[in-house]
């Protein structure tokens, strides 16, 4: 990313982009290798909000259709129902938990009709552990018609993704959160069977304006695209699918899974600590309280300490947390670069904040 700015500088833009259009093609072909998809199913946003929007207000959802969430559903995206509720009388339908936690594939099965048109769930949520069960709804719903997107915000670069297993119509993601990206990029897949869905709004590198009251849609993925991105950060999510492919998908899930797992049994034997992950899977995010300290001084503390954690609030799942009466939660994101060593400091420092808490 810094070699292509300093190459920006040096001899402009347009200049720029021309001499690394090798370059920036092999972006779309790494995404493609990480996801199971093909190049011209894969377009890159300026960032997975933007990836989602486009793919969601492209749809044609109009009063009495329904659409099918899951409980834990990401703030931006139930807004984004919410508005669309409002604008034109579409039903939003809240699918039920499992034991676990998880969507509940028999609530899907139960509350598909001809109503439904859209089903959007996030494959991991923004405030705990819990994966999915996206295959298993994926089949159940490869011979309905209803428009499967799935959010991967959380499990691209964490997860080992396989859009054909999934069966999902598209699927969003960021560059920035497990694939360890640059901000400000994100990116989309569109199934090629999907390739009538229109945009929300064009532009000339979306559309080709072929006459003065005419013009003709891309027919590939890229038709979700606009024509200024930043372009070094599309390198640098494509730098980012090809560390992610070099290391291994499945490994890296294996490693920080089972580091977050031993993180789980480590913050349990600690007082005064409450685990709150949820499903019958889980991956790399951890979330706990510790008794008698809100979770963002408990980050505010770990950080003056050399550990980096983050926290997650009611306002970004709410319909989740308020329904297991939680306002925060103190949220450890392990990957497959961290360490046992590091492991066992962080529940170190835990345990004197417990200790310090409790004296």
């Amino acid at each position: 990313m810094t070699d292509y700015l300093h190459l920006e500088q040096q001899v402009g833009g347009y200049e720029a982009e021309l001499e690394r259009a090798e370059q920036l093609d092999g972006v779309y072909h790494s995404l493609a290798r990480l996801i199971g998809a093909n190049p011209s199913e894969i377009a890159i946003t300026q960032n997975a909000t933007r990836a989602w929007d486009m793919i969601f207000y492209g749809l044609p959802l109009q009063r009495g259709d329904k659409i099918l969430t899951c409980r834990c559903e990401y703030a931006s995206n139930y807004i984004a129902f919410l508005q669309r509720q409002k604008a034109t009388g579409v039903e939003i339908v809240v699918l039920d938990n499992d034991p676990t936690g998880a969507v509940c594939p028999q609530s899907l099965a139960d509350n598909l009709d001809a109503k439904v048109k859209l089903v959007a769930i996030n494959h991991i949520p923004t405030n705990g552990g819990l994966i999915q069960p996206a295959e298993e709804l994926g089949q159940i719903l490869k011979n309905h018609p209803a428009f499967y997107l799935v959010d991967a915000c959380q499990s691209l670069g964490q997860v080992p993704i396989d859009v054909e297993r999934l069966h999902c119509d598209a699927l969003t993601s960021t560059s920035r959160k497990y694939l360890r990206g640059p901000r400000g990029v994100g990116l989309l897949y569109l199934c090629a069977d999907q390739d009538r869905l229109e945009p929300p709004f064009l532009d000339l590198h979306a559309a080709t304006w072929t006459g003065a009251q005419e013009y003709e849609v891309r027919k590939d993925a890229r038709r979700f695209e606009t024509y200024e991105l930043f372009v070094a950060g599309k390198l640098g999510l494509g730098a980012a699918a090809d560390y992610a492919l070099e290391v291994g998908p499945v490994w890296a899930f294996e490693r920080l899974s089972r580091l977050a797992a031993m993180a789980r049994e480590g913050l349990r034997s600690i007082a005064g600590v409450k685990v709150h992950d949820q499903g019958r899977q889980q991956g790399g995010i951890v979330t706990f309280t510790l008794d008698g300290l809100p979770p963002n001084r408990v980050r505010e503390l770990l950080y003056e300490r050399g550990t980096n954690i983050w926290t997650c609030t009611v306002r970004a799942a709410r319909l989740d947390m308020q329904a297991r009466d939680l306002q925060e939660v103190a949220r450890a994101s392990f990957h497959y670069y961290n360490t046992e060593a590091e492991l066992e400091t962080f529940l170190d420092q835990v345990r004197e904040l417990s200790k310090e808490e409790m004296s």
